[in-house]
């Protein structure tokens, strides 16, 4: 069985390390990326079997990658490579498929490899993915993520939820509306999975098609019917409608009832 990998680190001398030494292993085929989204790339476009991943990068880190990547259908296998100290090392080892501490050893290396071979050969992977989605919780602390992966010219791209003005569906596909762009949300297929994915952070349902960001509201006002109008605060002053049945919510969220 041939092992396609991803070495993902934004230091060059550690990919290189990791790249000599998956040479000693005949059935590795390894690429490399410098950025959380130059991986989310690579990943998307599917065939990647194993991902070493650096938890620490500038912007985006390893754990937005695993997060991305799990969105995906058939996410790869997930082992970090970390110079945190024993403590934290600890702690990832009842969740990742497995972790390398830097500098990475030879013999360290091929144990991890052995362990990643077994899973692989053993599709359908419920330990797997089970372990991705506890490494997932543990990597936020419980908490929703503070960026949402988009596509964009093929590419895909880690944006600020901050900088979302709203989610709203449109055909079969999600948008994440920005000051400028409108972009679809990559892995995310309904409104109730954005919700899902946004829970925690300041956005409310407004309507049956649209997720607003609270904290980007510029007015609002009562409507006919018991809806209210609400003016987003972006260049395009953008109008939503928040439906009858949820008024009530809105005001509390807004903890103004």
């Amino acid at each position: 069985m041939s092992i396609r990998a991803l070495i993902v680190d934004d230091e060059a001398p550690a990919r290189d390390e990791l790249l000599y030494l998956l040479q000693a292993h005949s059935d590795v085929e390894a690429l490399q990326a410098d950025s959380a989204e130059a991986a989310l790339t690579i990943i998307a476009r599917g065939g990647v079997d194993l991902v070493f991943q650096d938890i620490q990068m500038p912007g985006s880190d390893g754990f937005q990658v695993l997060a991305g990547a799990h969105e995906m259908d058939r996410p790869p296998v997930f082992v970090f490579v970390t110079a945190f100290d024993s403590h934290a090392i600890r702690a990832f080892e009842e969740n990742a498929a497995d972790y390398l501490l830097k500098p990475v050893s030879p013999d360290r290396l091929a144990k991890s490899l052995d362990r990643v071979r077994g899973l692989l050969s053993a599709p359908p992977r419920p330990e797997l993915d089970g372990a991705l989605a506890r490494l997932l919780a543990a990597g936020t602390g419980g908490r929703p993520l503070s960026r949402m992966a988009v596509e964009q010219g093929g590419r895909i791209r880690l944006i600020h939820t901050a900088d979302i003005v709203l989610i709203e569906a449109e055909e079969k596909r999600v948008l994440a509306v920005t000051e400028t762009e409108r972009l679809v949300c990559h892995g995310i297929p309904t409104l109730a999975k954005a919700a899902d994915r946004l829970a925690g952070l300041p956005f409310f349902q407004a309507n049956r098609a649209q997720l607003v960001n609270l904290e980007r509201i510029a007015e609002f006002t009562p409507w006919f019917g018991g809806r209210y109008c609400v003016v987003m605060a972006d260049p395009a002053r953008t109008e939503v409608t928040v439906s009858r049945n949820r008024a009530r919510a809105f005001k509390k969220n807004l903890g103004i009832l």
